[in-house]
């Protein structure tokens, strides 16, 4: 594998997508499992592991938790308009909500009267009203917060689509 690119798609073999989409499935198998599972043996398995992370197509490896038993019952998708559309102003707030670990996801977005999108969660509404007071509304920047919240989940996975990719 090359360098990392992250305005390219890599090619992959067939055995790089099963192996994707193994550990999409399951990334805490052991290397002998995932070997077992892609039909190699365990040192070309490692081996082609080790291609795809050098290459950047891997990031990392999580544990999915479950929100509900930890408590966090309220999963908000939060729209911020921001006042100017400075470089600077954006950096900033990127800054400030990356340090936030209600925050799941950030988007800097178009088509809508927000800049940006973000997915937080919390335990209650009391405690997603003192995150909104006491942090959101407080950045320098912030001119709008519309918020909505996530009455069912219909599809909530991880995993990347990759039947598109040509082997």
């Amino acid at each position: 594998m090359t360098e990392p690119n992250p305005g390219k798609a890599h090619t992959l073999d067939r055995t790089d997508r099963r192996i994707l989409e193994v550990l999409q499935e399951n990334a805490g198998l052991s290397n002998q499992e995932l070997a077992e599972r892609v039909g190699l043996s365990p040192s070309p398995c490692l081996r082609r592991v080790r291609a795809l992370e050098e290459a950047g197509i891997i990031v990392g490896r999580y544990a999915l938790l479950d929100r509900k038993r930890l408590g966090l019952e309220i999963t908000a998708l939060i729209h911020i308009g921001m006042d100017r559309h400075t470089p600077e102003r954006f950096a900033a707030f990127e800054a400030a909500v990356s340090g936030y670990p209600e925050v799941q996801h950030c988007y800097l977005i178009t088509g809508q009267a927000a800049d940006y999108l973000l997915q937080g969660v919390g335990p209650d509404m009391d405690a997603y009203q003192d995150f909104l007071l006491r942090r959101i509304t407080r950045l320098d920047g912030v001119s709008s917060v519309h918020s909505s919240f996530v009455l069912r989940r219909v599809i909530d996975r991880t995993a990347l689509p990759l039947g598109y990719l040509r082997t």
